[in-house]
């Protein structure tokens, strides 16, 4: 049976999200106040999509992002979750820290359940951290080891979930394209985060998920843009990191070339590499992990900073983009930057 077009009426994410996995300690702590005041600087930035998720410092960045939004008209922003880790008491992690690279106590841990009962617990759970009566996109987050689950029953679940009104829009966030492709396939699910496979550096998904999504009118955000670091900076490191680990020679030696032809068209790395995505018809928003106010002006400033339309076509010649993206035209206004 073909499955049908998604109905969902795209929602207006704008064209940068605030990212809140650093919300949770991911990495390094981050106190309540630099949360708080990351949050204001993208309001005040223009920013109205948040995103954040229970793995995020085992409920801290839902806390956190929750509090930080309490004073702001519910319909004034987007919040996204995720779901399929539900978090759980662990008296016996009391002189631990959490082991999956977040800075928080590990008195709590992840329970993977991606049955009915437990998308329905998660939503519920999330919503009283947060402090909300609904959030408007929920994720099943990285199902990468459970596939026939994911379709059997979460994703039914999220569906059901959106076709009685507690959540708007439904899909799947991950780090690989062809799950999520084989999602829309299967489901009419609306929007979907995918982590690193489209970025400046790697393009996977344009051999599966992104000529899909736009066949089947689904959207996609693209997050990762920074492909764990290795991006982020103008100067690319000996000790850079890659997809969560530490970078090879030969990426870095690439990277470096392309930082080259970057600076030749005077620009940086990094500003190249939060716009890129956006050149895709298929990419709806850039989501962005931001830690701080200072991390959410420069990115802001990135996405607005003009770009030589000859860099596009260089990074073309060099093999690094394909040509067709070379030639889109995505300038960026501040009012496209929010809801």
């Amino acid at each position: 049976m073909a499955i049908p077009h998604s109905t969902w009426p795209a929602m207006s994410l704008g064209r940068l999200g605030f990212g809140a996995a650093q919300l949770g300690n991911l990495g390094r702590e981050t106190t309540d106040d630099e949360a708080r005041a990351a949050v204001d600087a993208a309001w005040d930035g223009g920013i109205r999509y948040f995103d954040t998720a229970p793995h995020y410092g085992l409920g801290l960045s839902e806390s956190r992002l929750g509090a930080a939004l309490a004073d702001r008209r519910r319909d004034d922003y987007i919040l996204s979750t995720k779901v399929g880790r539900l978090i759980v008491d662990d008296p016996g992690g009391v002189r631990r820290l959490d082991d999956e690279g977040f800075v928080v106590s590990g008195t709590k841990r992840r329970h993977w359940d991606l049955s009915r009962d437990g998308i329905r617990r998660s939503i519920d759970e999330s919503l009283t951290r947060l402090g909300l009566d609904r959030v408007d996109i929920a994720y099943l987050h990285d199902p990468d080891a459970r596939p026939s689950q994911a379709l059997d029953e979460a994703l039914p679940a999220l569906i059901e979930l959106r076709d009685q009104g507690v959540v708007r829009a439904v899909g799947a966030g991950m780090n690989q394209s062809a799950m999520i492709a084989d999602f829309i396939r299967e489901l009419p699910i609306d929007v979907v985060m995918l982590a690193g496979r489209f970025t400046l550096y790697e393009q996977t998904a344009l051999d599966d998920l992104l000529p899909l999504a736009l066949e089947r009118g689904t959207g996609v955000v693209a997050a990762g843009v920074y492909n764990s670091g290795l991006l982020s900076s103008a100067v690319v490191s000996d000790d850079a990191s890659y997809d969560y680990g530490p970078a090879p020679r030969p990426i870095i030696e690439r990277v470096r070339e392309i930082a080259a032809i970057c600076a030749r068209y005077g620009t940086d790395l990094p500003t190249v590499a939060a716009q890129f995505p956006l050149r895709h018809p298929a990419i709806s928003s850039v989501v962005i992990g931001m830690r701080t106010a200072s991390h959410v002006r420069s990115n802001i400033e990135r996405l607005h900073a003009a770009i030589d339309p000859g860099l596009w076509s260089a990074l073309a010649d060099a093999d690094v983009i394909p040509i067709e993206l070379a030639t889109q035209s995505t300038t960026i206004s501040t009012e496209e930057a929010s809801l």
